[in-house]
């Protein structure tokens, strides 16, 4: 059935999503603990501008620290997207994807390689200087060069933007708490403006790109769908209702049409001659010469007009069938575009494109539950559940609005009030249970 396959293959892409978020995240956790980032001193970074937080401090003077903080660093957030969103607009698009491999570099090269360093110094590794060097320089350079690089393998893309998101949110864990949170939440407000806003910057990128029918300027982790298995039976690449508008295919090859019909012997037509109705449909009045002259088939037998009406019931069942597909259907590329002309295989390698995860959702997501494992396990565990359930509506609603929606809103809002409920409520009872045997 083609319910079953567009479910599997739909199941398989959203685990390709989640799979990469929850390793993200369980290693930004390792390196919480293993490396103990809490005791390292504060930096200054973007972040933190106006206020540097002292444990000393008040909670009043916290509060109105953190809250400068989260407003100065979301402003810078939004004029670097604008300006990026200008540059993209005026075509500046090589620039702008060696921006991004220079970035890639920085954050390996840099950012990375300290934490690499630190790694070998706590865990005692014994490794000369040089084969240090060298290790990094060749990890960076490999990681460069698969930032927008057509021929490099997609699973080296994808374990480069996994690695890049553990090390930013690594460096953001170093940010003090009161701080951390203000900027989780002051993000997640921004990002839902930006991407559904008018006028929103990332709403403008977007639009930009699908205008000019070009890939994003932008760091994202994408998950290839297994669409690309079931239409290329056909030989073409395509979707096979997209080809059998064009010309008509057998139904030896297609799913889709083995699911438009009943399974009864009365059906068991010839497909090709479904083909041919529908192009007479669509273009217009125009015969085919596998049709035959309408005139004729007044002269011939009966058989043929209930043959006709049979091929005519099919065409209904089959709009009907086109106008009850479920959205989600439609968003994966397995849908019927009937109604538009074939244009051509190229098109089709728009469908091949899977969900797009931007690497800042990979960082704020690992900064949350790297922060909750300063606490406990279990403020960990009830955090990675809440993203995880978070994420799992965002793709839900991505499939009934069928556009750009923002990935971190529900997930860092579940994040941070299941962090607080464990915290201040969950844990205390849970321990209180046990230490007095109640519960064990």
């Amino acid at each position: 059935m083609e319910s079953s396959s567009i479910l599997d293959s739909l199941g398989v892409e959203i685990i390709g999503v989640m799979a990469p978020v929850s390793i993200c995240m369980f290693l930004v956790v390792l390196l919480t603990y293993s490396l103990s980032v809490t005791s390292d001193p504060q930096i200054r970074t973007a972040a933190n501008l106006i206020y540097v937080e002292n444990p000393s401090d008040s909670a009043t003077v916290k509060l109105e620290g953190s809250l400068e903080n989260a407003i100065v660093f979301v402003v810078l957030v939004a004029a670097v997207t604008f300006v990026l969103v200008l540059l993209f607009y005026y075509n500046f698009t090589n620039f702008l994807k060696h921006y991004m491999r220079f970035s890639a570099f920085f954050v390996l090269g840099t950012m990375g390689g300290a934490i690499f360093l630190s790694i070998i110094q706590h865990f005692s590794i014994p490794v000369d200087s040089i084969t240090c060097f060298v290790l990094l320089f060749n990890f960076t350079v490999l990681g460069t060069l698969s930032v927008f690089s057509e021929g490099m393998p997609i699973v080296v893309r994808q374990c480069y933007m996994v690695v890049m998101g553990i090390v930013v949110a690594a460096w953001f864990t170093k940010l003090p708490e009161w701080t951390t949170w203000f900027i989780l939440v002051a993000l997640a407000l921004y990002d839902l403006v930006a991407v559904l806003a008018p006028g929103g910057p990332l709403k403008l990128l977007v639009e930009l790109a699908s205008t000019r029918d070009e890939e994003l300027p932008a760091m994202v982790y994408e998950a290839r769908p297994t669409v690309s298995s079931h239409r290329g039976r056909n030989g073409g690449g395509g979707s096979s209702l997209r080809v059998l508008v064009g010309g008509g295919v057998s139904d030896s090859g297609s799913v889709e049409l083995q699911a438009v019909g009943n399974h009864d012997a009365t059906h068991n037509l010839d497909y090709n001659a479904v083909a041919v109705m529908d192009i007479d449909s669509v273009d217009g009045g125009g015969r085919s010469p596998l049709a035959g002259n309408p005139r004729e088939g007044h002269s011939a037998s009966p058989v043929s007009s209930e043959h006709s009406r049979e091929l005519a019931s099919i065409g209904n069942r089959e709009s009907v069938a086109e106008e009850e597909m479920s959205p989600l259907v439609e968003l994966m590329g397995w849908g019927d575009n009937r109604e538009e002309e074939p244009r051509g295989l190229e098109e089709s390698d728009n469908f091949d494109r899977g969900i797009k995860l931007g690497l800042g959702d990979f960082i704020f997501y690992s900064v949350l539950v790297g922060r909750a494992a300063m606490y406990d396990l279990m403020t960990v565990y009830a955090c990675y559940l809440a993203i995880i359930s978070g994420l799992g509506c965002t793709l839900i609603l991505l499939s009934v609005y069928n556009k750009a929606l923002p990935a971190l809103p529900i997930s860092i809002m579940l994040g941070v009030v299941f962090y607080f409920l464990t915290r201040l409520l969950m844990e205390p009872f849970v321990v209180g249970m046990t230490t007095n045997l109640m519960m064990f």
